[in-house]
C-alpha cells in the first residue's frame, strides 16, 4: 500500500499514524512518496498511491471537484479543528492600529512591514499550486491589494524562518498561517502576534458556501471577538482512491473511524521544529500516541476487520 504526504512535514505526523494503523490491520505499507500537493491528489485519482492522509476541506475542493477525479474524503483526522488567516507582530499591530489587511493600503504600515524595498509590505504567503496559494491569490485582488502587498511565494517553512528571524531581530512581519502548525508554538497569538481580520468575506466560488465558518467566535490572540478570519474553518480529512476504498472495505472503515486529537499535533509539530524530524523520530512518535490511545485504537481496528468479513 502506498500513501503520499505534502512537501509540507507538519502533517507528516498523519502520515505515519496511518501507517502504523494499516499495518496492524495486516497491510505491507511503503515508505510515503512525499509530493506537491496537487500531483499528491493527482497520484491517488491515478491509483499510484491510495491514501493522502492530509486534505484540507474546504480548501482542496478545487483538486476534489476536477473532472474524472477518482478519490473521495474518507472520515476525519480532525473535524472542525483548523483555522487559517493572517497574523501580524502584536507590537506592529500596537504601534500601528493594525486590525484588518485593510490597514496595509495606508503608507506607513507598508514601509514598516517592507523588508526587501519594493515598496510593499512583505506577506509571508504559500507556495504555488498549494490551495492557500489560491485563495491568497484570489484575496489580494479581491481587496485590492496587489499594490501594497507582496505575497512570498517560496517554501513554506524557509520564509516563516526568515520572517521568525526578522521579528527576533525587532523588524514587522505578516504571515498567512494554518493550526495546527508550528508557527503558532513559535509566536503565540496573544503573546507574541495577533490574528487580524479580512475587509469583508470574499473567497473562491467552490468555498463561498462556508463563508459563514469564516467568522469564528472565541479565537485566541484575534483583535476582535468573533473574529473575521476571512477563511472557513476546515475539516482535515484522508483522501483515497475510490476503487481501493471499494476492494479494501476494512480500509474504509478504519479511515472512518480513526481520528488524532488536534492538540497532540501542536506538541509534536513543536517537538519535530525543535530537530525530532526523523523517519525514526516520527514512527517513535505515532506509536507512543497510538499506544496511548490504545483502547480506542482496537476499537477501531475491532470495526475494520469486522467490515472485512461482511
Amino acid at each position: 500500500m502506498q500513501l503520499v504526504q505534502p512537501n509540507d512535514d507538519t502533517g507528516w505526523i498523519m502520515t505515519y499514524f496511518y501507517a502504523q494503523l494499516l499495518d496492524e490491520l495486516g497491510y505491507t505499507v511503503a515508505e510515503p512518496l512525499t509530493l506537491d500537493i496537487p500531483v499528491a491528489y493527482q497520484s491517488v485519482s491515478q491509483g499510484s498511491a491510495h491514501i493522502y492522509p492530509d486534505g484540507w476541506f474546504p480548501l482542496h475542493n478545487t483538486y476534489i471537484q476536477t473532472p474524472g477525479f477518482a478519490g473521495e474524503p474518507v472520515g476525519y483526522v480532525v473535524e472542525q479543528g483548523a483555522l487559517q488567516g493572517y497574523l501580524v507582530d502584536k507590537a506592529s499591530a500596537e504601534e500601528f492600529g493594525i486590525t484588518s489587511l485593510e490597514d496595509f493600503k495606508r503608507d506607513e504600515v507598508k514601509k514598516a512591514f517592507d523588508r526587501n524595498g519594493d515598496g510593499l509590505a512583505d506577506l509571508v504567503a504559500c507556495p504555488p499550486g498549494w490551495g492557500c496559494e489560491l485563495t491568497i491569490t484570489h484575496q489580494m485582488d479581491a481587496f485590492d491589494l496587489r499594490d501594497h502587498i507582496n505575497p512570498i511565494k517560496a517554501g513554506y517553512s524557509a520564509s516563516m524562518a526568515d520572517a521568525i528571524a526578522a521579528y527576533e531581530a525587532g523588524s514587522p512581519i505578516l504571515f498567512y498561517t494554518w493550526t495546527p502548525n508550528w508557527t503558532v508554538n513559535e509566536l503565540k497569538p496573544g503573546e507574541d502576534v495577533v490574528w487580524i481580520e479580512t475587509p469583508s468575506i470574499d473567497l473562491p466560488e467552490e468555498q463561498m458556501a462556508l463563508a459563514d465558518s469564516a467568522v469564528v467566535s472565541g479565537v485566541e490572540g484575534c483583535v476582535d471577538d468573533p473574529c473575521q478570519l476571512g477563511w472557513p474553518v476546515n475539516d482535515i480529512r484522508p483522501v483515497a482512491n475510490t476503487q481501493f476504498l471499494e476492494e479494501n472495505p476494512a480500509v474504509r472503515t478504519l479511515l472512518e473511524e480513526a481520528s488524532m486529537d488536534v492538540n497532540f499535533i501542536y506538541e509534536q509539530n513543536a517537538t519535530m521544529r525543535n530537530g525530532e524530524d526523523t523517519v525514526e523520530d516520527l514512527e517513535r512518535q505515532a506509536a507512543d500516541y497510538i499506544e496511548a490511545n490504545r483502547e480506542a485504537v482496537d476499537g477501531w481496528l475491532e470495526a475494520a476487520r469486522a467490515s472485512a468479513i461482511q
